[in-house]
């Protein structure tokens, strides 16, 4: 089976997979069972060996699997195995706190460029990255940027993303509210902070709001 024919929930599972095993290798620990994987990160050891059973299992009954060799097929499977450079629109706030990130290199990510309009800003060193004008993404290609990272405005996201894709990128990583639209054979993922924070308190005991509802103009 290839590997993009996966349903969109596993893929999305299988880095909580890997960083799972990275911490259990961190720990010394040689192997792990499916229900032990499953416990380790709150989960059903069904899902796992489903989620696996789709790339060929990798496991042995009554063994479980090889952390090592799982956590190299997981990377394989991620295309994370190569070092994927990226290029980063927006070095305000947010840009620079991306830059900084650490654990983007543990998964094959290398920000290798950094973009922003602000004339102020161009020149200046963000880590070891010059910041340059966003009038140079034309030369991403060249440079071997297969993925943008967008944190602009709002207002900027789409002329970013349209900028990007002219200059060769394959697959967005979004920071930017609101919507952009790309071809179909492009990949944009989203990370809205605020999104996720809107999700927290539904699942919090005893936060139910008390207020009284809101009047609707013109009624139901």
């Amino acid at each position: 089976m290839r590997y993009h024919k996966a349903p969109d929930e596993t893929i999305r599972r299988l880095p909580k997979y890997l960083r799972a095993l990275m911490v259990l290798l961190e720990r010394g620990q040689k192997t792990v069972s499916s229900v032990a994987l499953a416990e380790f990160m709150g989960g059903n050891p069904a899902r796992v060996r489903k989620d696996f059973s789709l790339f060929g299992g990798f496991g042995k009954r009554g063994f479980g699997y090889d952390i090592e060799t799982l956590a190299g097929e997981i990377r394989k499977i991620l295309r994370l195995n190569v070092v994927n450079k990226a290029a980063l629109v927006g070095v305000g706030n947010l840009g620079r706190a991306i830059l900084a990130f650490p654990s983007l290199k543990i998964y094959g990510f290398e920000i290798v460029a950094a973009f922003d309009n602000d004339p102020r800003k161009v020149g200046e060193k963000a880590g070891r990255i010059v910041i340059e004008h966003i009038s140079q993404i034309c030369d991403l290609n060249r440079r071997g940027v297969r993925v943008g990272i967008i944190a602009v405005p709002r207002h900027a996201a789409q002329q970013t993303a349209n900028d990007l894709l002219e200059a060769g990128v394959r697959g967005i990583v979004k920071f930017s509210q609101g919507y952009i639209t790309v071809p179909k054979k492009v990949k944009v993922i989203t990370i809205d902070i605020a999104m996720d924070f809107a999700r927290l308190p539904y699942y919090m005991p005893g936060n139910l709001s008390r207020a009284a509802p809101v009047a609707l103009a013109g009624g139901l």
